[in-house]
């Protein structure tokens, strides 16, 4: 399958991309688990059906030595018996997050259930993490942008 833009020559792109990587930078500097930030990137990604994001988010997740399991349990996350209640709360989260088209929005359940696990500043990292992601995910399934070839780190701001 062939990109219908090339997001790595794109200007326009590139500059919006810097963008969003770096506005991740508060959010790895806040104290979410990076486990759970790369299950919440993981199953929004996979609802938004952007398997370029799935690839990436597995494979930074493995090699920051998350479990293999784990990660492929995360589309059967309600049934799984991995993750913790406060994951759980956070999957749930980023798919009513990710949902949005659905009508319901987010509802009051479900962030009095995460506001439980996570504090204020934890729940706006949340919140961003689910933003950005479903950004990435919107522009790389427009443009068809292939699965398969991320290398762990590939897009590692310094």
């Amino acid at each position: 399958m062939e990109p219908r833009l090339n997001a790595f020559a794109s200007p326009i792109i590139g500059k919006v991309f810097k963008h969003l990587i770096a506005a991740n930078k508060p959010i790895a500097d806040s104290t979410v688990p990076y486990a759970t930030q790369e299950l919440v990137r993981l199953r929004a990604s996979q609802i938004n059906g952007c398997g370029f994001c799935v690839d990436m988010h597995f494979k930074d997740a493995v090699h920051a030595g998350e479990e293999a399991t784990r990660l492929n349990l995360v589309a059967a996350w309600r049934e799984a018996t991995v993750f913790t209640e406060a994951e759980r709360a956070a999957l749930e989260l980023a798919e009513q997050g990710s949902r949005l088209a659905d009508g319901t929005g987010v509802s009051d359940e479900v962030w009095e259930n995460a506001a439980k696990h996570y504090d204020e500043e934890q729940l706006a990292a949340l919140v961003c993490i689910i933003a950005l992601i479903n950004a990435f995910n919107r522009a790389n399934v427009m443009i068809r942008q292939p699965a398969g070839s991320y290398r762990p780190g590939q897009f590692a701001q310094d």
